[in-house]
């Protein structure tokens, strides 16, 4: 079956629409749609009237969607910084190569993906983390009046997950979130 008919995971399809633009003179009043749909189990296209399955809309203003990305942008950046860092502290003692009868292990790829590894945040990391997130929150909610600030984060912080978030709000090419802490995360702000 194609991908088009069957979603086998949980997953959440984000899509943004640019009306076209009219000439005002102040951008902050400019506008995208943010459309999406998720599933909460597997689903097949013959199962239209699942009732796992719901979409949605929000409106939401231009400059705040091109501001928080730049922010998820740079989060990105600093987590990509840090775990380079911790890389290298890491294989700072392993220097001396290995002598000419020894030979080299291959490990097989039982790990996690660097990408899907969870990733240590410093403080400083984390409180930025944080602020995204919240403005992530403050977007997605009826009321941003009645979203207080996050003062832990509500999922587990990879890069594959930050890197889904930054995606998100890709104006040009929307996303898709699957099953993980970040779609419940999100399943949790969109109900």
């Amino acid at each position: 079956e194609s991908r088009a008919t069957v979603a086998p995971d949980r997953e959440i399809n984000i899509q943004w629409y640019i009306p076209p633009m009219a000439k005002e003179s102040n951008d902050m009043k400019t506008k995208v749609l943010l459309l999406y749909a998720y599933n909460t189990s597997p689903i097949r296209i013959s199962d239209i009237s699942s009732v796992s399955m719901f979409s949605g809309h929000f409106w939401i203003p231009l400059a705040r969607i091109i501001s928080l990305r730049e922010k998820l942008s740079d989060l990105k950046e600093q987590i990509e910084l840090s775990m380079q860092a911790a890389k290298s502290f890491s294989t700072a003692g392993r220097t001396s190569l290995p002598e000419q009868n020894e030979t080299l292990k291959v490990i097989p790829p039982s790990k996690p993906k660097k990408s899907d590894a969870k990733v240590h945040l410093d403080g400083k990391i984390e409180e930025i983390a944080k602020r995204c997130l919240s403005e992530v929150k403050a977007l997605l909610s009826v009321d941003p009046a009645l979203s207080p600030p996050l003062t832990e984060i509500p999922f587990d912080v990879t890069l594959q997950s930050i890197t889904s978030l930054k995606d998100m709000f890709d104006l040009a090419n929307g996303c898709i979130i699957r099953d993980g802490s970040l779609f419940n995360w999100m399943i949790s702000l969109l109900r």
